[in-house]
């Protein structure tokens, strides 16, 4: 792995990991439609997903901005030069990809899509092996022991250590 940055190809975006298998799970719900019915729980989970919606694109506009903040690149190809660690990546070390699945989460839970939670497993797993392994191979290898120890003070997904 070169050191220049993590992923090479422009295909290995949260956009892509995560879009194409929601793609995929709009379209196999036409072909066999799997959707919960009607009654109050449906009632329940509408306002439920439209909540998660939000917090999942609050996740990926903080991490955003934190990015910014510090002048980083988001896009694949691009090397970093900086372990960005206070505001929303003090509690994620990837909260882009986790306010990803926390927004697909609540679109298939509001448009009752229940292929959606299927897929989004599948996302979440080549998430890990496409995205986030080599990221953090590539930013243990260029900054060693600041992001070791950032590592051990700060979950992959979600919560302090």
């Amino acid at each position: 792995m070169s050191i220049d940055s993590a992923h090479k190809s422009r295909w290995e975006i949260g956009e892509v990991v995560f879009g194409i298998p929601f793609l995929i799970s709009i379209a196999i719900q036409f072909i066999i439609p799997f959707s919960l019915p009607q009654g109050i729980l449906r009632q329940v989970l509408i306002p439920v997903g439209i909540a998660l919606i939000i917090i999942g694109i609050g996740f990926i506009v903080l991490a955003r901005r934190e990015f910014a903040h510090f002048g980083q690149p988001t896009d694949p190809g691009h090397p970093t030069n900086k372990v960005i660690k206070t505001g929303v990546f003090s509690i994620s070390r990837n909260p882009l990809y986790l306010g990803s699945v926390i927004v697909f989460l609540g679109i298939a839970l509001t448009l009752n899509i229940l292929w959606t939670l299927v897929t989004l497993l599948l996302s979440i797993i080549i998430c890990l092996y496409i995205l986030i392994i080599p990221e953090e191979q590539y930013l243990a290898v260029k900054f060693g022991e600041e992001y070791k120890e950032y590592i051990a003070s700060v979950h992959r997904w979600l919560g302090r250590k």
